[in-house]
């Protein structure tokens, strides 16, 4: 019989942001790994109490707040404008995404009433200052958020209710220039992260179905394209490209994190260290 961490031991290990080799280990007998879990509990601790210290001398910011302004700088200065949108949107701009009643993504959004909700996604929002930017500027149009999303995920090491996405898009482009900047994009966020060695798979999108997602290990970004049949609920016409990211992926793939957790809003972490040490 192989002897294994006892659950407590594993579900601690895990908050302490261990490997999945040293999550994987098996002993000889129950006192050896009893042991061994001390010796790991107390390197980790260690660990990330210096993490704090650094993060207390020398950083001053959580990762997730410096990714967030090197994004912010990374594109501005190719061209793209930064913009804010409201968190609570409406029934009605959800169902202009087809997330009615009968949508999968429908049940894990958080209502506020019979007709708000905090936001899912993001897109509601752009294409609304899409159609009113066209008005305005000249073509191609360049925006793009970094923002607050909430969904009811299942709760596991790759889900958070509460999680961070940049959404960048280009409005009237090329049509047949859309896939190579999508790629373009992808680069340029993954290259300001760190990130290196990715993969672009195409897949399914619960919402604009065939998408071109960016991949290490998990999935950290997805895109769309258009001209798509949603266009028409916004009165948009011009080819366009969109890809988003959750950052607080982009940061457990970086740092090789054990959870994403670690790095989102919590009362419980810091900057990827549990704070119960």
């Amino acid at each position: 019989m192989k002897i294994t961490w006892t659950p407590i031991q594993k579900q601690r290990l895990s908050e302490l942001n261990a490997s999945e080799a040293q999550q994987e280990m098996f002993f000889a007998s129950l006192q050896d790994r009893d042991r061994k879990f001390q010796e790991q509990e107390h390197q980790l601790v260690v660990q990330g109490k210096r993490r704090l210290q650094e993060l207390r001398d020398l950083k001053r910011r959580p990762s997730l707040c410096i990714l967030e302004q090197e994004l912010v700088t990374a594109l501005t200065r190719q061209g793209f404008v930064q913009v804010v949108t409201p968190t609570i949107i409406t029934k009605s701009a959800l169902a202009k995404m087809s997330v009615s009643d009968e949508h999968p993504l429908f049940s894990q959004v958080f209502w506020l009433d019979a007709k708000r909700c905090l936001r899912p996604m993001l897109a509601p929002n752009l294409y609304t200052v899409w159609k009113d930017l066209l008005r305005l500027w000249e073509k191609p149009i360049k925006i793009f958020e970094i923002g607050t999303c909430y969904r009811k995920e299942s709760q596991g090491s790759l889900h958070l209710n509460e999680f961070t996405m940049l959404n960048l898009t280009e409005l009237g482009l090329p049509e047949e220039q859309r896939l190579d900047r999508l790629k373009e994009y992808a680069a340029l966020v993954m290259n300001t992260v760190g990130i290196t060695n990715y993969a672009l798979e195409m897949t399914n999108s619960v919402v604009y179905g065939d998408a071109l997602d960016v991949v290490k290990e998990i999935e950290l970004g997805s895109s769309a394209m258009g001209p798509h049949p949603l266009d028409d609920k916004w009165g948009i016409i011009d080819p366009w490209v969109g890809i988003g990211f959750g950052l607080e992926r982009l940061l457990k793939v970086r740092e090789d994190a054990q959870n994403v957790q670690s790095f989102g809003r919590s009362l419980s972490y810091l900057d990827g260290v549990r704070l119960n040490i």
